[in-house]
């Protein structure tokens, strides 16, 4: 079956009438140059758009202090002695590391310029896709001929999906951001593309499967879940008919990359996953939050509306050309074979739409306005990123379905094209800059508003977000090191000092804070940075949940604890007045616990071969571990014996 609409693969009321090449009311060089002109447009707004509202986000210069430490020698880690992932997307800290090394420019820069070239290829990538669709080739002319009368003739492929995703403000928003959505999309689009021209072909080539394969296979290192797109593309071109040597070849390139990172990642990190899925308990369910933040992206700029209607005229295109009575040109494709159709393609990304979107929505999506449904959204306008409009024959026009379909087309794409235009002058989420009951934010407009720089991109633009400043100047201050802790006032830290005696040079600073990337990025790689969260600290990622924090933040480590782990001054008038030197004690009890022992031993000990086998074997047991974030009760859980008061 193919969901080509060549002149002699579309069924009209008068498919049978002669001379259709010749009378065909559109030229093929004509449609061609709609189709060329219409991605070179889409591509150059997205570009602009993107530019328009460059930024790097606090979570994209996480990434940033991953890569200062590739570089230094220190390994892939966020601070340097502790080995803990924390970034979501492997290859994406991989590609900046390798530009940084290669280039030898500014990171921020460095991930602009990728994320930029990344996300206008994602979508000029999704467009030629889905125009091979629509053009057909190969298999799509197998039964007919169509080529002989000028393939494409009276085919207008008009931008609409494309259009829809780029006027969306978040997906402007995060063509830059620091994060991993460019590689994302990118790579779904490049996906979306071999997977159409391996459809449109009777016999690819092993040489093209293989290709095919091996870039389905990195999906789990562009981003976990994209593990779902990438399981179901496997398994398509695997069950599709062919030699058990081709199919073994397959498998092989497939899972090279990514099985051999699994077992180094087990083995360095002691984790079967990133800390970061740790720390927000991505297995979880919050359903309730996920509707929310669901309707946070689709309500505000009525989303499902062009996607209604783009998606009930392809319906009736499709009814057309494949209802009840119609044969397609592969009719006789049977069993398995059928995999190896355009339909099943289609299929394949609009059903990994939808799973993705259950599966954001049961985690409870994200805090950052519309951020993990994007590739959602990607997906589900792929087969949509042009629209097909087919020009009726000089002898079609009047009341005739060619005439019909061609009215419903146009209006199609009239109704998407005008509501493209209202929606990308949205400014964002409303009121998107004040966190509240949802816990979801405009995160590009937030910061943006919390530092005073219409564009923050460099390190030094979150200077000037409040305790950024005071932050440096607070470890300028203090050479003997300490622990500091967010004050309540933004221009003051409180800092615990480090037990004499002091060694030459100082004891090293600990920086406690949420906000890691700011934070990181503007200090040394000599200072420790972590958060209460746990996205850099192991202690804090294997806490309990809190279930009605707020998304994406909803753990919530005491600071008693990091005095007693970093094992500063624990007694007053040294510790800050907020702190109970009882709940330290008890934290330095609960802290020698064997299982948490031997948790923390896994990122902090040194790599020997027995520990990467230990950490191999116990990977999973440690995802699952959870301490309890009141010190004496996790005593009690431990077994452990309380220590005696201290006098008040």
């Amino acid at each position: 079956m193919s969901l080509s609409t060549s002149p002699d693969a579309t069924r009209t009321d008068d498919a049978a009438a002669p001379g259709r090449g010749a009378s065909e009311s559109v030229s093929a060089p004509v449609t061609r140059l709609v189709y060329v002109a219409g991605i070179v447009v889409t591509g150059a707004l997205f570009l602009w758009g993107a530019w328009q509202r460059r930024w790097i986000a606090d979570d994209g210069l996480i990434v940033l202090r991953t890569v200062r430490n590739l570089l230094a020698g220190n390994g892939p880690v966020f601070n340097a002695g502790e080995r803990v992932e924390a970034n979501t997307s492997t290859l994406w800290t991989y590609l900046v590391y390798a530009f940084g090394w290669i280039t030898q420019v500014r990171l921020e820069y460095v991930v602009l310029t990728l994320a930029l070239v990344l996300s206008v290829a994602a979508i000029v990538l999704a467009m030629i896709g889905t125009g091979t669709l629509w053009r057909g080739g190969g298999a799509a002319h197998r039964s007919g001929g169509g080529a002989a009368h000028g393939r494409g003739a009276g085919l207008l492929l008009l931008p609409a999906g494309a259009l829809v995703y780029i006027a969306v403000p978040p997906a402007r928003d995060f063509a830059t951001s620091g994060l991993e959505s460019c590689l994302v999309i990118f790579w779904i689009a490049l996906l979306w593309l071999l997977m159409v021209q391996w459809a449109q072909r009777e016999q690819p080539s092993t040489a093209r499967v293989l290709i095919l394969a091996f870039i389905a296979g990195l999906g789990p290192l562009v981003r976990p879940e994209m593990a779902m797109l990438a399981a179901l593309v496997l398994a398509m071109i695997f069950l599709t008919p062919g030699s058990w040597g081709r199919r073994a070849a397959m498998v092989v390139v497939a899972g090279a990359v990514p099985v051999g990172y699994q077992i180094w990642r087990m083995g360095y990190y002691g984790l079967p996953y990133p800390n970061t899925a740790v720390s927000k308990d991505a297995g979880g369910a919050k359903w309730s939050q996920g509707l929310t933040y669901l309707w946070n992206l689709v309500g505000p700029y009525w989303l499902w509306l062009p996607l209604a209607v783009l998606a009930g005229y392809l319906g009736w295109v499709a009814y057309r050309r494949f209802g009840l009575g119609r044969p397609g040109d592969r009719a006789g494709v049977t069993g398995w074979a059928r995999l190896h159709t355009p339909a099943a393609v289609v299929s394949l990304f609009v059903a990994t739409g939808v799973l993705l979107c259950v599966y954001s929505v049961r985690v409870g999506g994200d805090f950052m306005h519309g951020r993990v449904l994007l590739p959602v959204l990607f997906c589900l306008i792929l087969p949509i990123a042009v629209l097909p409009v087919r020009v009726p024959r000089r002898d079609q026009w009047g009341a005739t379905g060619a005439t019909a379909l061609f009215a419903a087309g146009s209006l199609a794409w009239l109704v998407t094209v005008t509501w493209a235009i209202v929606a990308s002058t949205a400014q964002g989420m409303p009121n998107g800059t004040v966190v509240g009951r949802s816990g979801i934010v405009d995160e590009r407009n937030f910061y943006a508003l919390g530092t005073g720089h219409q564009h923050p991109i460099r390190a030094e633009d979150y200077l000037d977000y409040p305790r950024m400043r005071a932050m440096v100047e607070t470890i300028n201050n203090t050479p003997d090191g300490g622990l500091l802790l967010p004050a309540a006032y933004f221009t003051y830290w409180d800092v615990v000092p480090p037990p004499l005696p002091i060694p030459e040079g100082g004891a090293g600073h600990t920086v406690f804070f949420l906000n890691l990337g700011m934070t990181s990025m503007n200090v040394g790689l000599d200072v420790k940075v972590i958060d209460q969260m746990g996205l850099a600290y192991p202690l804090a990622a294997h806490t309990e949940r809190l279930g009605d924090g707020r998304i994406g933040h909803d753990k919530n480590l005491y600071p008693d604890w990091v005095v007693a782990d970093t094992g500063m001054v624990a007694v007053h008038p040294w510790l800050p007045w907020y702190l109970d030197e009882d709940w330290v004690a008890q934290a330095q009890v609960a802290l020698t616990c064997p299982d948490t022992q031997e948790l923390l031993a896994s990122s902090r000990g040194e790599l020997t071969r027995p520990l990467f086998i230990r950490n191999l074997k116990r990977a999973f047991d440690y995802a699952g571990y959870r301490i309890d974030r009141v010190p004496a009760y996790e005593i009690e859980r431990c077994g452990l014996e309380m220590p005696p008061e201290r006098p008040k």
